[in-house]
């Protein structure tokens, strides 16, 4: 498993995990404000970009964060606060579940209890365009899920080079497919009221992938959560709307300081 470990070496330990892409460079917009008084861990998801690996058939983000624990004891990391966006949050909602000593806070970016039908049609069309249609359909469809039209407006020359680059380092469907079906999957209905740690939920209510009731969801089943909504900023908000997102970062960060004090 490839990990980078940033920040300050004697602070508490913030372990970043992103979303599908499954990439250590998603956490950039953050990465700098994080490290200046955290200790930060950011990793690419196994079967991704520099973490090389063919994931098995009726592999689940359970397996996800079962292998957390080997970045967790190569860094010499007892416990963390942990940031995850969709895919990355259902990681950190297992890792809580499975594994509750290790997890001081949890801070979940669009997520969810269980993969709503709306999501998973939304994956259901990508499969198909991956299969059907290639990779490169695949990935120039991609932002449509992420962003709202007018950041995608703005940002056109930068789509166009991130989307040359992912066709260069694409390495072929297989990892790809397990890892969509392993989030269509998720279920953990009836578990959440078993999680005690801080937990921020943030909400982005522009998502075009994830409803922003599951958010909500989330809040009534986990003790004691914290909503932080943003009426604009798409899928990925902590990419197009990194300075409001950050002050999410500071204030949650900041409450738990004084609670714990």
């Amino acid at each position: 498993m490839f990990y980078q470990v940033h920040g300050q070496q004697n602070a508490e330990t913030l372990l970043l995990s992103s979303g599908l892409g499954g990439s250590h460079h998603y956490w950039e917009p953050q990465l700098a404000e994080l490290a200046k008084d955290f200790r930060v861990i950011v990793y690419d998801h196994f079967g991704t970009g520099k973490s090389p690996g063919t994931i098995p058939e009726g592999y689940g983000i359970k397996d996800m964060s079962d292998e957390l624990l080997e970045v967790l004891a190569k860094t010499d990391t007892q416990q963390v606060h942990f940031i995850g966006h969709a895919l990355g949050g259902l990681i950190g909602l297992q890792l809580a579940l499975d594994f509750p000593e290790k997890v001081s806070s949890l801070l979940l970016i669009n997520a969810w209890e269980k993969t709503d039908e709306h999501t998973k049609q939304c994956f259901e069309i990508r499969k198909s365009l991956l299969e059907n249609s290639g990779i490169e359909m695949f990935l120039k469809a991609q932002p449509l899920f992420l962003y709202p039209a007018e950041w995608m407006k703005q940002n056109r020359t930068l789509l166009e080079s991130e989307t040359a680059h992912a066709i260069k380092a694409y390495k072929g469907a297989d990892n790809l497919l397990r890892r969509i079906n392993a989030v269509a999957s998720f279920d953990v209905t009836g578990q959440l009221g078993a999680i005690d740690c801080p937990t921020g939920i943030v909400v982005s209510q522009d998502d075009l992938l994830v409803p922003y009731s599951c958010s909500e969801h989330l809040q009534k089943q986990i003790k004691n959560a914290q909503l932080f909504s943003m009426p604009y900023g798409g899928h990925a908000c902590n990419i197009t709307e990194p300075q409001a997102f950050n002050a999410i970062l500071r204030q949650f960060y900041q409450d738990e300081q004084e609670r714990v004090a």
